[in-house]
């Protein structure tokens, strides 16, 4: 199988109570993976913001292709995290150049709406660059998204948790409601009688 035919996906913001799911797409060629491990390539939850943010620039320029894709709140709240992260990745796939010939995805679980060749890798992210880098741009995506979001969104505290589920987030869900953008599903006994808000 050679290297170009070989897509990296995975994603980032599963477990939040706010904002969309991101996904990223990853296409690397031979050459690339020197230079990225030389730079310190690796799972993004175990790089600092700022090493991310160097990575940003290195990973699409040296990628053969790379492409985003998201499911926002209300795709959560309708069809569960599961598949609305599955569509995340599809899209991103989807929005390739070409269809890899083989997909790798991070994780135990497939990705059940890829009708494709693919596998699953565990800690995919730390044993596969181009499932690294698909978490860098994910996850750089993301919280530059939840920045934006945060001046729409006052009060949550969302420029400072991504739209985790802090301390700090919560409290201001049980004293503000929640959002349009927040995941209803996700929020459970948390509030009582939630008001939605903005």
């Amino acid at each position: 199988m050679a290297w170009r035919a070989l897509a990296g996906v995975d994603e980032v913001g599963r477990g939040c109570l706010f904002g969309p799911v991101f996904a990223a797409a990853v296409v690397l060629p031979a050459q690339a993976a020197a230079p990225l491990a030389a730079a310190g390539l690796t799972d993004s939850k175990a790089l600092r913001p700022r090493h991310r943010q160097r990575l940003v620039p290195l990973i699409t320029a040296q990628a053969s292709a790379w492409a985003l894709g998201q499911a926002s709140a209300a795709d959560i709240d309708r069809l569960g995290i599961r598949t609305a992260t599955e569509m995340a990745m599809l899209r991103a796939l989807q929005r390739l150049p070409q269809a890899p010939a083989l997909v790798v995805v991070d994780g135990v679980l497939p990705l059940r709406l890829w009708r494709g060749r693919q596998r699953t890798l565990v800690q995919g992210d730390r044993r596969c660059l181009a499932i690294a880098a698909a978490s860098v741009l994910a996850k750089q995506a993301r919280d530059a998204l939840i920045v934006r979001l945060a001046e729409r969104f006052p009060g949550y505290g969302l420029e400072r948790h991504a739209g985790y589920g802090t301390a700090i987030h919560r409290e201001a869900l049980i004293r503000l409601g929640p959002s349009s953008l927040h995941r209803l599903s996700f929020l459970g006994k948390l509030l009582s009688g939630p008001r939605a808000s903005r």
